[in-house]
């Protein structure tokens, strides 16, 4: 789908989008993968998470006992719009204002029935004395002094936060040093809240998803534009979105396994990616060679390089060293060389487009015109072009 409707997700009302529930088994098995007791005796809070409609509630309530839960909490901050059309979770309330017209939580310390993964078995599970769903005295926002004392108790937090507040809501775990797995965008990355994190290996990518779209279930007053949106086979909507990937700082296998890479010759001479290129490109305003994409890091070029920053994806820290990335004051160990202010921005056609070169400043310019978008140019003549933003790294030795 188009990443359009990602960004359409910003103006909707708390984000409502519910993650599918094979994309949540995927990568929490990467994680059992590299350590079978990774949740052992431990709390986890699924902020943000309609108990009726979140699959991660229905995930972790299903492998409750198989995990060795201690504690599963699952919070509603605004009422679905799409949840509990089946029952009711407080007998006083009418029709009209069935449960999750009112922010709740619900707690489960006991499974005896092997887990829920539907609506009669999360019922079943609310019947048992040990487990606990009550009313939030506040709105239910992440934010509240009421929801702070649930991370705080937790070991682990899991969910897919609201796309528009993905920095604060990192900010709030970080905060509280906790361990957590949630989705955002790839672009994510280059935030100035995340880079750092991610440069210091804080934090990291998850194994599961790498590209392609994902689909996610949305309420029903989401106008769906795109022809990656529908109507399931459940009848509810979904929208497709490209770009999303987990963000965590649970271990796994995939980023202790070394890229297999060839030479800077053998990559020009037999990767098909590198056909049209003579040789490596140079940056024109950082000590940087630009390397377009990842599969062709040379493993004989001892320098900075630049590469996508999907990079990540199958970064192992064991091999590479992260100095920086270009733009949003990322800078770091490999500062920009030059400005570019007294230059314009020029279409194909030759018109100008009114913006200065002050707009690439900071960015990974190359030498010369490919064509294809945009250039910069000066008095003298002289063109550049951005790259797409990039990430700093060099080998370890």
């Amino acid at each position: 789908m188009a990443n359009g409707n990602l960004s359409n997700a910003k103006s909707v009302r708390n984000d409502e989008f519910y993650t599918q529930f094979h994309d949540i088994e995927k990568e929490i098995a990467a994680y059992l993968e590299y350590n079978p007791d990774v949740f052992r005796g431990k709390t986890i809070l699924c902020p943000c998470d309609d108990p009726y409609e979140s699959n991660f509630f229905k995930y972790f309530a299903l492998k409750f006992n198989e995990f060795g839960l201690k504690k599963l909490i699952a919070t509603c901050y605004a009422g679905s719009p799409i949840a509990n059309r089946e029952l009711s979770l407080f007998d006083e309330e009418s029709a009209e204002t069935k449960t999750t017209k009112s922010p709740h939580k619900i707690e489960i310390t006991d499974i005896n029935n092997g887990g829920a993964v539907n609506l009669h078995d999360v019922q079943l599970l609310l019947a048992q004395d040990r487990n606990l769903l009550t009313r939030l005295k506040g709105n239910g926002d992440f934010r509240s002094n009421e929801i702070k004392k649930l991370r705080d108790e937790a070991d682990i937090i899991i969910t897919n936060p609201p796309f528009s507040l993905f920095r604060e809501f990192l900010a709030w775990i970080i905060e509280a040093n906790k361990q957590f797995s949630i989705i955002g965008n790839v672009n994510a990355i280059t935030y100035k809240e995340t880079f750092p994190l991610l440069k210091e290996n804080k934090i990291w990518l998850g194994p599961s998803i790498t590209s392609g779209d994902r689909k996610f279930t949305v309420p029903d007053n989401i106008p769906l534009y795109a022809a990656g949106c529908g109507i399931d086979e459940e009848g509810k909507k979904f929208i497709q979105v490209k770009g999303v990937r987990w963000f965590t700082n649970i271990d796994h296998g995939r980023r202790h396994q070394p890229l297999q890479l060839m030479t800077m010759a053998n990559n020009l001479r037999y990767n098909k990616k590198m056909k049209s290129k003579e040789a490596y490109e140079k940056y024109d305003n950082y000590d940087a060679i630009e390397v377009p994409f990842t599969d062709a890091i040379p493993n004989d070029y001892d320098g900075i390089m630049g590469v996508p920053i999907t990079f990540l994806d199958k970064y192992s820290p064991e091999q590479f060293e992260i100095l920086g990335a270009t733009q949003r004051g990322c800078h770091d160990e490999v500062p920009d060389t030059k400005k570019y202010d007294d230059y314009w921005e020029v279409k194909q056609n030759g018109e100008k487009t009114g913006s200065s070169g002050g707009k690439t400043n900071e960015n990974a310019n190359l030498i010369g015109n490919d064509g294809k978008k945009n250039y910069f140019t000066n008095k003298e003549g002289r063109i550049i072009q951005s790259s797409y933003q990039r990430i700093f790294i060099k080998h370890k030795k």
